[in-house]
């Protein structure tokens, strides 16, 4: 029973940390990814016209549309430099309310009286040493330009324009280190996009139905184009994580199984040393059925016990570890300071299953032989 309730517990306790891990990914990525973004199915980019954005924002439940300009670029800033992931966005960003909890430095806006203003991650801010709000040394962007055979004007080469920092955020080392949020006007005369656009993000209504909102503009768009939920951005991460979760079970399931053939050799050895016992039984009127539910109960006492001390030890584990932080995350740059845990009902109920299902597998045979060793010594 100590080995069952062990190997339970550490099961919950597991999976548990599995689903804070997967909670915490998605309130990550929920507060810079849009609820619905819309992109291209083959290519990068898209001509964005009124009528398209109109008909996107005429569909029930959508609130807010940004166009959107996403490429890679080369910034500097004073002596120091690096490479980014250049976004720009339209003025509604900001009424989406996405960075607004994440603002470390600074103020989130993107312009003001005419001048453009960038908001950029906290790992740029580090790495070139940039001060939020200092107008003497603008953040100078670079972006090379598609090259023809026989250019020899190197100015030509790439386009180069100049903007300022507002605003510091950070929610993620991997958005912290890479993206830079500019005006659109700003992304599309540096960039050379035009009309183009690489996606469209969306904000619903609060309360609204993002998957009739999804299926309603897959219908209007097309298959040119791809309509995906906040899920749907990271699909290939959370499909790897729980991959990892599946097989993190059938390991653990494993290791039950190994620790319950104890359970197979103690009925086995109980069936031996009460051959009389079960013998008696027979003369008294007992069947066959009557032994082997026998020691089937004695094998779900067993098991059962067990996984029940097993559930409540792994709840208090995690409920342990959600007011008190029990184990840490050892790391000083890590989002939060301790393991995160997500107690789930469906865990819970597929680790009981998989006890009862090893449970009626292992205690079968001893009860089998059981039936036979009593029937023997009658005779």
């Amino acid at each position: 029973m100590i080995m069952v309730s062990v190997c339970t517990a550490a099961l919950n306790v597991v999976l548990s940390v599995f689903n804070g891990l997967e909670g915490l990914l998605r309130s990550l990525y929920s507060s810079f990814d849009p609820e619905i973004k819309i992109e291209i199915a083959r290519g990068k980019s898209f001509e964005v016209t009124p009528d398209l954005i109109n008909a996107v924002q005429s569909i029930d439940g959508v609130n807010i549309v940004t166009e959107v300009i996403e490429d890679y670029a080369y910034i500097r800033y004073r002596s120091a430099n690096m490479v980014v992931t250049v976004k720009g966005v339209s003025d509604n960003f900001i009424d989406q309310k996405r960075l607004e909890g994440s603002i470390v430095a600074g103020e989130m806006k993107l312009q003001s009286n005419a001048i453009n203003y960038a908001i950029i991650g906290q790992g740029i801010q580090y790495a070139l040493s940039i001060v939020p709000g200092n107008n003497l040394h603008p953040l100078q962007v670079h972006y090379t330009k598609d090259v023809k055979p026989g250019q020899l004007d190197v100015s030509k080469l790439y386009s180069k324009k100049n903007i300022l920092v507002s605003g510091v955020f950070a929610i993620e080392k991997n958005y912290d280190d890479n993206y830079i949020f500019v005006p659109l006007q700003f992304a599309q005369q540096l960039l050379d996009y035009g009309n183009k656009r690489t996606s469209l993000e969306i904000k619903t209504v609060a309360g609204a139905d993002i998957s009739s909102i999804q299926k309603e503009l897959t219908n209007l768009l097309g298959d040119d184009f791809l309509v995906l939920n906040n899920d749907e951005q990271h699909a290939d991460l959370y499909k790897l994580l729980n991959l990892e979760k599946l097989f993190v079970f059938l390991a653990f399931a494993f290791i039950l199984l190994v620790g319950s053939i104890n359970i197979f050799f103690s009925l086995s050895m109980l069936a031996i040393d009460k051959k009389k016992d079960i013998s008696i039984l027979y003369s008294l009127g007992a069947n066959h059925k009557l032994i082997r539910s026998i020691f089937l109960l004695e094998g779900a006492i067993i098991s059962l016990g067990g996984a029940s001390v097993g559930l409540v030890l792994g709840s208090f584990i995690c409920w342990a570890q959600q007011n008190f932080g029990l184990v840490s995350m050892g790391m000083e740059t890590s989002v939060l300071d301790n393991y995160p845990v997500d107690m789930r009902l469906t865990d819970f109920i597929y680790t009981f299953l998989s006890l009862v299902l090893i449970t009626v597998l292992i205690s079968y045979r001893p009860a089998v032989l059981a039936t036979k060793y009593g029937a023997i010594r009658h005779l």
